[in-house]
């Protein structure tokens, strides 16, 4: 089983779609900034609550490290649907785009 990487410049797109983003960051790093609508299911916690990433889904970290290591993770238990944000929140900032601070949405 396999994933999809997208860029930012798509990630609007795959909202409007119905896309469900999952930030896998640690509690501390997403609580000070994410992308607008991402939930938090630190990557340290994935183990367990897999039943929890449907398909359709956006997985962010910081850099796109992370969340490709959870995309694999989760593929290869045989879910579909996953895609990664190539570069993560890192490069969502870098396009001088929002983040949005605190708890979860």
């Amino acid at each position: 089983m396999t994933y999809q990487d997208i860029f930012t410049n798509e990630l609007e797109q795959k909202k409007r779609e119905g896309a469900v983003l999952v930030d896998v960051r640690e509690r501390d790093e997403y609580t000070q900034g994410h992308i607008p609508g991402a939930v938090n299911l630190p990557l340290s916690e994935l183990a367990g609550r897999e039943d929890e990433i449907g398909p359709n889904t956006v997985l962010i970290c910081a850099s796109g490290g992370r969340s490709s290591q959870a995309a694999a993770s989760l593929a290869s238990q045989g879910k579909t649907g996953l895609m990664n944000l190539s570069g993560g929140t890192a490069a969502w900032l870098r396009e001088g785009r929002e983040v949005k601070g605190g708890e979860q949405p």
